[in-house]
């Protein structure tokens, strides 16, 4: 490394001593080691260990760890003369326990204790998420308030300010807890609440993407401790939980920017510069240096210091951190924000680093590119030209995002949008190599909610519902969408479209949480007139999505829409389901005569919402603005 004006001491540091005996060295005073990361670790795992150790004058120190097993290989010496790097060996013969860190220099020593744990039984080979599931995403700040007590606390420096809508509103983690229920039966099988390390940002901390401490849970959140029992919690339900992960920059709250380990452990740009957000430097043959550069080395924004995955000790901090944490608190899945900021290559070597200690573990990418080709290329596996792997098992599918907001959005000078966009965009699939994994939604946190874009017409509401639950891919709905929630503008406005979830707080005069709740707000408010009917279609289509196999991995065949209606197919040898959307203002017969190729010989099947069985032919017709769901087994 370039930067590297550090030398490797020898590796005649003596792992454990037999008869160890702890009371014969003293305990560290306060301050003699400021940080010892990761905090813990395990046997038998795959991962190296290098510890990162931070305390004045702590390389004038030789280091031994005393624990059956474990031996300090090697350390390196950062140039900050505050931190060093330990290379630790965890042989197959390490024991669970507390192994000891021995700092010794001329006749003095002290000691901090270290833990090794046991791992959970079959933790290496833990499932993760995939077609099956359907991914709830809430923002936690947000979505319910379930202990006030921890609204503002002494260490952090933004307290509630719950009228802001850019503030920190309270919501936390005993909040989800406390309506896991809500969660699980509406359908939902997996949670992705937005970051929720901490971030001590002054201000718009609650949005969790600065990061202050990477082995933290943001104390207004909660503990790790909490968050562990929350994971508990989830999977009890049958709910499983991905944790958002930020690579690619921190905040400038950070304990590292005070005093960094490396002067290049993040890009230190001097003059300032700003990241171009042009994505295509990154895999355009004829793309300058220069502009590549700017790509990645530019922060995100002044707030957030940009992180230098290209130094191997940042990386290596990342890969562990990351590792850390899926074993810690039993996690299911990541999402990675931001993926094509970072230096790619690095967080290639990132993602299998993962999946090598965790060979299903399921990582979710946020590249946010509307070009189906260029999307394509960020995917793992895919057959790039210049021979790129990404290692990245599942994108984001903005493309089909883009196409649900065109064609469902509000009518403007008397002409409305066109169904004709999600075939168009479906059209692409020969691109990608692995459809499912292919996160597919309508709406996130970071983009306007759909109700507004459509103009809370509850028609069109249930037709991106409908199209949700049966296209091809992983769905994630955003909370609250399952009721239109919907702030009044479709230009995107951040603290807005993040609103809080009505029954969340104490004293709220609404709680949508509930199935009275919802039937009272309706009759209370003109806003919720069609909650409880939406929240309802919602559960009984995702509900039976669990069941579905078709929709969940069969092949899809679709017809060329006329009219603003649309009409495909999912099928599988066990299983066909037809969706067959009218998007017009008009009522619109079924071609089903069209359809023979697939349709020919089905006879009577069932439409999954209303129950009732139903013969299909072209007499059919569905009603203006919805959709019609049938299924044959």
């Amino acid at each position: 490394m370039k930067t590297l004006a550090a030398t490797a001491m020898a590796a005649g540091l003596a792992g454990c001593q037999a008869g160890f005996d702890p009371g014969s060295v003293p305990d560290a005073a306060e301050g003699e080691i400021v940080r010892v990361e990761p905090p813990c670790w395990w046997v038998g795992m795959k991962t190296p260990l290098q510890l990162l150790i931070q305390g004045p004058g702590v390389q004038e120190y030789d280091l031994k760890i005393e624990g059956k097993g474990l031996t300090v290989k090697q350390i390196h010496k950062a140039p900050n003369p505050a931190f060093i790097f330990v290379d630790v060996e965890v042989s197959a013969a390490a024991k669970p326990g507390t192994a000891w860190l021995v700092f010794s220099k001329g006749e003095g020593r002290f000691k901090l204790p270290y833990e090794i744990g046991q791992r959970r039984e079959g933790s290496a080979e833990r499932g993760s998420f995939g077609t099956g599931d359907m991914i709830y995403l809430i923002n936690p700040d947000r979505f319910s308030d379930g202990d006030p007590g921890i609204d503002s606390t002494a260490t952090t420096i933004e307290g509630v300010h719950r009228r802001r809508p850019g503030g920190r509103h309270g919501g936390d983690i005993q909040g989800m807890i406390d309506h896991l229920d809500y969660i699980a039966e509406l359908g939902a099988t997996a949670i992705w609440p937005t970051p929720l390390l901490e971030d001590n940002d002054s201000s718009y901390s609650y949005h969790g993407y600065a990061c202050s401490d990477y082995y933290r849970i943001d104390p207004r959140y909660g503990t790790n401790e909490l968050y562990c029992e929350f994971v508990r919690k989830a999977h009890a339900k049958g709910l499983k939980v991905l944790l958002d992960v930020v690579t690619n920059h921190c905040g400038l709250m950070h304990w590292w920017m005070k005093d960094m380990p490396f002067p290049d452990w993040i890009h230190m740009n001097d003059p300032y510069f700003t990241t171009n957000h042009n994505f295509s430097t990154l895999l355009d043959p004829n793309a300058s240096e220069h502009d590549r550069k700017i790509m990645t080395d530019g922060w995100f924004v002044p707030s957030m210091p940009d992180i230098n995955l290209e130094n191997p000790f940042v990386l290596k901090y990342f890969q562990q951190w990351a590792v850390w944490w899926i074993e810690y608190a039993n996690l299911d899945g990541f999402r990675v924000d931001t993926f094509p900021y970072n230096d790619k290559y690095a967080m290639s070597e990132w993602c299998k680093a993962v999946t090598d200690e965790y060979p299903h573990f399921n990582i979710m990418g946020e590249c946010w590119i509307h070009y189906p080709d260029q999307l394509a290329y960020w995917q793992g596996g895919n057959a790039n030209k210049d021979g790129f792997d990404t290692h990245l098992p599942t994108i984001m599918d903005f493309p089909l995002n883009d196409a649900f907001n065109s064609a469902l959005a509000k009518p403007k000078r008397g002409k409305g949008g066109d169904i004709y966009d999600i075939y168009q965009s479906l059209s692409h699939d020969f691109i990608y190599h692995d459809l499912d994994n292919m996160l597919i939604f309508f709406a996130n946190h970071d983009c306007a909610r759909l109700g507004d874009v459509i103009g809370r017409d509850t028609g069109s509401m249930k037709i991106a519902l409908a199209l949700l639950a049966t296209l091809r891919g992983i769905p994630q709905l955003y909370y609250g969408d399952e009721m239109m929630f919907s702030t009044g503008s479709s230009q995107r406005d951040d603290g807005k479209l993040r609103m809080d979830f009505p029954g969340g707080w104490k004293g709220d005069r609404i709680d949508l949480f509930s199935a009275r709740g919802r039937e009272a707000a309706a009759k209370a408010d003109t806003t919720w007139a069609s909650a409880a009917e939406l929240h309802d279609y919602t559960a009984k289509l995702f509900n039976w999505r669990k069941t579905s196999s078709a929709v969940q991995k069969g092949k899809t065949l679709q017809f060329v829409p006329r009219d603003n209606a649309y009409g495909f197919f999912r099928y599988d040898g066990s299983q066909t389901v037809f969706v067959f959307v009218n998007n017009s203002y008009e009522e619109r017969p079924v071609p089903w005569s069209d359809y023979g190729e697939i349709a020919s010989g089905l006879g009577e099947g069932v439409d999954i919402v209303t129950g009732q069985k139903i013969a299909l032919s072209d007499e059919t017709s569905v009603p203006a603005k919805s959709a019609l769901v049938v299924e044959w087994r």
